[in-house]
């Protein structure tokens, strides 16, 4: 038995994506600046998906979703593109949980000089907004708070924190990697400057991503030459890769509202099941969570200088083995055995930190599926803990 959960890693190109890239690959291949019928053709194909993706978020201005590679240029877009229009350094405001994508470009401010406060979370990964309110300078000039964290599935409270941003006059950006088609987002409601999105977390194609940028907000651009999109993303756009990006968001926004509540019923079933389990502790927001997204830390109580050595990564590699794809954390750290600057940040320790397993949900989940990888999940961990299994 085969079953994939790792939605918050990727998702299966839908059936109706892969057709239509594989139509426009063929027969919509031209250059979108070319001013030929060929090259025409190709630009009306990106303006529909600069549509399509604009609804998903109900950004009412085609102009505002600035096409890119992916959900990390997207949010580098986001940070060098205002950071950059400083001469000298400033101020800026992050989470503690934030995406490297976010990380490593703010780190990278730092050694230029800037300051930077990253705001705590509770145990769940929450922020307070009260906290926002105190970390604020005269000289901050952006906020970035991620929207749903994707190793512990936390909701932010973005509404509350992008207000007190716009109360401030100061720019909110906020990576909806995790977030975007999953829960209902309405940039026209909420004060949100600045938003980061990718196409293959929705069942697009990799290789694509977007940036919504609020009309009347000035970024500078990362890739000069031929400027394309409207000038803030120059080179030649993956017209097929952005064609599906948009059916992806199209039928994503169609969907979302049925999807998310059936993903929540299996969430929920699935923390269930695991509930009368020692060997596992329950990680992230349960209440203000991704509706897909079930994570937790490997638990041993006895804490043996045998089961010390499990780890998320170990876990991973088990249930491969018995064909279920899980993660360990983060996928863009599951290379790594490191501790989870996560959840440290969160208050475990470093030995729980390399502890961390992840199961998201997704299109293809059933319900025989989640109670199968508890089961077996439950296997595992009767086999990595002997002892523990021996006294229960």
């Amino acid at each position: 038995m085969q079953i994939y959960l790792d939605y918050s890693a990727t998702t299966p190109p839908r059936s109706e994506v892969v057709a239509y890239v594989n139509k426009l690959l063929t027969e919509q291949w031209g250059n979108p600046s070319s001013l030929h019928q060929w090259g025409q053709r190709a630009a009306m194909i990106i303006e529909t998906a600069r549509v399509q993706v604009g609804s998903l978020i109900n950004a009412t201005d085609p102009e505002s979703i600035i096409f890119t590679s992916g959900g990390t240029e997207a949010d580098n877009f986001a940070i060098f593109g205002i950071t950059r229009q400083y001469s000298t350094p400033q101020h800026l405001i992050i989470s503690s949980l934030e995406h490297p994508a976010i990380n490593e470009p703010v780190s990278c401010l730092e050694t230029q000089g800037w300051d930077v406060t990253r705001l705590p979370v509770d145990r769940q990964g929450r922020i307070n907004p009260l906290d926002l309110k105190t970390a604020i300078r005269s000289n901050t000039v952006l906020i970035s708070v991620i929207y749903g964290q994707s190793e512990v599935g936390t909701v932010q409270p973005i509404e509350e924190l992008a207000n007190i941003a716009n109360d401030h006059n100061i720019l909110f950006h906020t990576d909806a990697v995790q977030t975007a088609g999953r829960l209902s987002i309405d940039v026209q409601r909420l004060p949100i400057d600045l938003l980061s999105m990718s196409a293959h977390k929705i069942y697009g194609i990799q290789g694509a991503g977007a940036l919504y940028v609020r009309p009347g907000v000035n970024i500078e651009p990362l890739l000069l030459g031929g400027g394309q999109e409207s000038k803030k993303r120059s080179g030649t756009q993956a017209v097929a890769v952005i064609g599906g990006f948009g059916l992806a968001a199209e039928l994503a926004a169609k969907e979302m509202s049925a999807e998310s509540d059936r993903l929540m019923g299996l969430r929920d079933h699935l923390f269930d099941l695991m509930a009368d389990c020692p060997y596992v502790i329950p990680t992230g927001d349960r209440l203000y969570r991704l509706p897909h997204h079930v994570s937790f830390i490997v638990n041993d109580p006895f804490q043996t200088v045998e089961t010390e050595k499990i780890t998320g990564k170990m876990i991973v590699r088990q249930m491969n083995l018995a064909g279920i794809a899980i993660s360990a954390g983060s996928a863009c750290h599951s290379g790594t055995l490191s501790p989870s600057s996560i959840l440290l940040a969160m208050g475990y320790s470093q030995q729980e930190a390399i502890k961390g397993i992840r199961l998201t949900l997704g299109r293809h989940t059933t319900l025989e599926d989640i109670d199968w990888t508890a089961m077996v999940l439950k296997q595992v961990l009767n086999r990595l803990m002997p002892q523990l299994a021996m006294a229960r």
